[in-house]
Protein backbone atom coordinates (compact mmCIF):
# COMPACT_ATOMS: atom_id res chain seq x y z
CA UNK A 1 0.00 0.00 0.00
CA UNK A 2 2.46 2.20 0.60
CA UNK A 3 4.67 1.95 -1.73
CA UNK A 4 1.16 2.57 -4.19
CA UNK A 5 0.96 5.84 -2.48
CA UNK A 6 5.04 6.77 -3.27
CA UNK A 7 4.20 5.61 -6.69
CA UNK A 8 2.03 7.70 -6.97
CA UNK A 9 3.28 10.93 -5.44
CA UNK A 10 6.05 9.95 -8.10
CA UNK A 11 3.53 9.86 -10.96
CA UNK A 12 1.89 13.70 -9.78
CA UNK A 13 5.63 14.52 -9.13
CA UNK A 14 6.17 14.00 -12.98
CA UNK A 15 2.93 15.23 -14.06
CA UNK A 16 3.46 18.75 -12.97
CA UNK A 17 6.74 18.45 -14.62
CA UNK A 18 5.11 17.61 -17.80
CA UNK A 19 2.92 20.74 -17.38
CA UNK A 20 5.15 22.94 -16.49
CA UNK A 21 7.27 21.93 -19.20
CA UNK A 22 4.31 20.87 -22.06
CA UNK A 23 1.30 22.92 -21.02
CA UNK A 24 2.27 26.03 -22.95
CA UNK A 25 2.36 23.83 -26.20
CA UNK A 26 -0.56 22.02 -24.86
CA UNK A 27 -2.46 24.97 -25.25
CA UNK A 28 -1.38 26.16 -28.31
CA UNK A 29 -2.18 22.74 -29.95
CA UNK A 30 -5.54 22.72 -28.24
CA UNK A 31 -6.35 26.37 -29.59
CA UNK A 32 -4.70 25.71 -33.09
CA UNK A 33 -7.62 23.23 -33.48
CA UNK A 34 -10.75 24.47 -31.56
CA UNK A 35 -9.62 28.24 -32.98
CA UNK A 36 -11.25 30.27 -30.06
CA UNK A 37 -9.19 31.10 -27.28
CA UNK A 38 -12.11 30.68 -24.35
CA UNK A 39 -12.92 27.44 -25.99
CA UNK A 40 -9.29 26.26 -25.77
CA UNK A 41 -9.12 27.42 -21.98
CA UNK A 42 -11.99 25.03 -21.23
CA UNK A 43 -10.51 22.69 -23.33
CA UNK A 44 -6.93 22.45 -21.54
CA UNK A 45 -8.54 22.46 -18.18
CA UNK A 46 -10.44 19.68 -19.18
CA UNK A 47 -7.56 17.58 -20.26
CA UNK A 48 -5.72 18.54 -17.06
CA UNK A 49 -8.40 17.47 -15.08
CA UNK A 50 -8.96 13.71 -17.37
CA UNK A 51 -5.47 13.59 -17.18
CA UNK A 52 -4.86 14.11 -13.46
CA UNK A 53 -7.98 11.87 -12.65
CA UNK A 54 -6.37 9.05 -14.96
CA UNK A 55 -2.56 9.25 -14.09
CA UNK A 56 -2.67 6.57 -11.30
CA UNK A 57 -3.88 3.76 -14.26
CA UNK A 58 -0.97 5.51 -16.39
CA UNK A 59 2.08 3.29 -17.01
CA UNK A 60 4.58 4.67 -18.76
CA UNK A 61 6.28 7.76 -17.68
CA UNK A 62 7.88 7.94 -21.18
CA UNK A 63 4.94 8.98 -23.29
CA UNK A 64 3.22 10.94 -20.59
CA UNK A 65 3.77 14.03 -23.57
CA UNK A 66 1.78 11.93 -26.46
CA UNK A 67 -0.63 10.73 -24.09
CA UNK A 68 -1.56 14.52 -22.98
CA UNK A 69 -2.09 14.82 -26.86
CA UNK A 70 -4.23 12.26 -27.13
CA UNK A 71 -6.36 13.14 -24.17
CA UNK A 72 -6.40 16.76 -25.79
CA UNK A 73 -7.70 15.68 -29.46
CA UNK A 74 -10.44 12.93 -27.76
CA UNK A 75 -11.72 16.46 -25.90
CA UNK A 76 -11.61 18.37 -29.35
CA UNK A 77 -12.91 15.42 -31.04
CA UNK A 78 -16.03 15.08 -28.41
CA UNK A 79 -16.77 18.98 -28.35
CA UNK A 80 -16.96 18.72 -31.96
CA UNK A 81 -19.50 16.00 -32.06
CA UNK A 82 -21.20 17.66 -29.30
CA UNK A 83 -21.41 20.98 -31.22
CA UNK A 84 -22.47 18.72 -34.21
CA UNK A 85 -25.15 17.34 -33.11
CA UNK A 86 -26.54 20.79 -31.56
CA UNK A 87 -26.28 21.65 -34.91
CA UNK A 88 -28.23 19.17 -36.60
CA UNK A 89 -30.94 19.31 -34.17
CA UNK A 90 -33.75 21.64 -36.05
CA UNK A 91 -37.22 22.20 -34.77
CA UNK A 92 -39.92 23.36 -36.94
CA UNK A 93 -42.06 26.54 -35.63
CA UNK A 94 -45.67 26.69 -36.61
CA UNK A 95 -46.67 30.28 -37.16
CA UNK A 96 -49.95 31.43 -35.72
CA UNK A 97 -51.64 34.08 -37.97
CA UNK A 98 -54.84 35.77 -37.19
CA UNK A 99 -56.88 36.64 -40.27
CA UNK A 100 -55.69 40.61 -40.62
CA UNK A 101 -51.84 39.26 -40.81
CA UNK A 102 -50.12 41.06 -43.15
CA UNK A 103 -46.66 39.34 -42.29
CA UNK A 104 -45.93 37.09 -45.72
CA UNK A 105 -45.08 33.60 -44.75
CA UNK A 106 -44.51 30.18 -46.44
CA UNK A 107 -46.43 28.53 -48.63
CA UNK A 108 -47.13 25.53 -46.06
CA UNK A 109 -48.15 28.00 -43.53
CA UNK A 110 -50.46 30.58 -46.24
CA UNK A 111 -52.37 27.43 -47.07
CA UNK A 112 -53.47 26.87 -43.69
CA UNK A 113 -54.41 30.73 -43.40
CA UNK A 114 -56.68 30.64 -47.11
CA UNK A 115 -57.74 27.09 -47.17
CA UNK A 116 -60.71 25.51 -45.22
CA UNK A 117 -59.99 23.08 -42.92
CA UNK A 118 -61.87 20.50 -45.19
CA UNK A 119 -59.62 21.55 -48.17
CA UNK A 120 -56.32 21.05 -46.21
CA UNK A 121 -57.61 17.48 -45.28
CA UNK A 122 -58.68 16.50 -48.54
CA UNK A 123 -54.94 18.29 -49.56
CA UNK A 124 -53.47 16.27 -47.39
CA UNK A 125 -55.44 12.89 -47.78
CA UNK A 126 -53.56 12.93 -51.07
CA UNK A 127 -49.96 12.02 -49.36
CA UNK A 128 -49.64 8.20 -48.44
CA UNK A 129 -49.81 7.84 -44.91
CA UNK A 130 -46.47 7.82 -44.18
CA UNK A 131 -45.84 11.24 -45.29
CA UNK A 132 -49.68 12.36 -44.48
CA UNK A 133 -49.40 11.57 -40.54
CA UNK A 134 -46.35 13.66 -39.48
CA UNK A 135 -47.55 16.34 -40.67
CA UNK A 136 -50.68 16.17 -39.49
CA UNK A 137 -49.72 15.43 -36.05
CA UNK A 138 -47.40 18.49 -36.45
CA UNK A 139 -49.54 21.35 -37.39
CA UNK A 140 -52.88 19.96 -36.55
CA UNK A 141 -52.41 18.25 -33.45
CA UNK A 142 -49.57 20.76 -32.70
CA UNK A 143 -47.26 18.12 -31.39
CA UNK A 144 -43.37 18.09 -31.38
CA UNK A 145 -40.90 15.90 -33.10
CA UNK A 146 -40.25 14.21 -30.33
CA UNK A 147 -43.87 13.36 -30.14
CA UNK A 148 -44.61 12.45 -33.32
CA UNK A 149 -41.41 9.70 -33.01
CA UNK A 150 -42.69 8.56 -29.88
CA UNK A 151 -46.58 8.18 -31.17
CA UNK A 152 -45.29 6.53 -34.66
CA UNK A 153 -42.32 4.74 -33.39
CA UNK A 154 -40.25 6.18 -35.99
CA UNK A 155 -37.10 7.63 -35.67
CA UNK A 156 -36.78 11.12 -35.27
CA UNK A 157 -34.52 11.58 -38.44
CA UNK A 158 -36.93 9.77 -40.15
CA UNK A 159 -40.00 12.05 -39.11
CA UNK A 160 -38.86 15.12 -40.05
CA UNK A 161 -37.37 13.34 -43.75
CA UNK A 162 -41.22 12.54 -44.09
CA UNK A 163 -42.51 15.96 -43.04
CA UNK A 164 -39.60 17.52 -46.01
CA UNK A 165 -40.90 14.95 -48.43
CA UNK A 166 -44.16 15.39 -47.90
CA UNK A 167 -43.58 19.62 -48.43
CA UNK A 168 -41.75 19.23 -51.09
CA UNK A 169 -44.76 16.69 -52.51
CA UNK A 170 -47.44 19.75 -51.63
CA UNK A 171 -45.37 22.67 -52.19
CA UNK A 172 -46.84 23.00 -56.05
CA UNK A 173 -50.31 22.65 -55.12
CA UNK A 174 -49.84 25.09 -52.28
CA UNK A 175 -48.61 27.53 -54.54
CA UNK A 176 -51.49 26.54 -56.95
CA UNK A 177 -53.56 27.15 -53.94
CA UNK A 178 -52.18 30.52 -52.73
CA UNK A 179 -51.85 32.27 -56.78
CA UNK A 180 -56.06 31.29 -57.11
CA UNK A 181 -56.50 33.40 -53.93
Amino acid sequence: MQYQREANLEKEKYFEECIVNYGKSLYLYIFSLVKHKELAEDLYQEVLLSAFSALPGFEEKAKLRSWLYTIAMNKCRDYWRKEKLQKQFWEEKVFLFTENSTISCPPEEAVLEVCSKIEMEATLQSLPKKYREPLWLFYFKQQSLKEISDLTSTPISTVKTRMKRAKNYLRPKIEYLVANQ
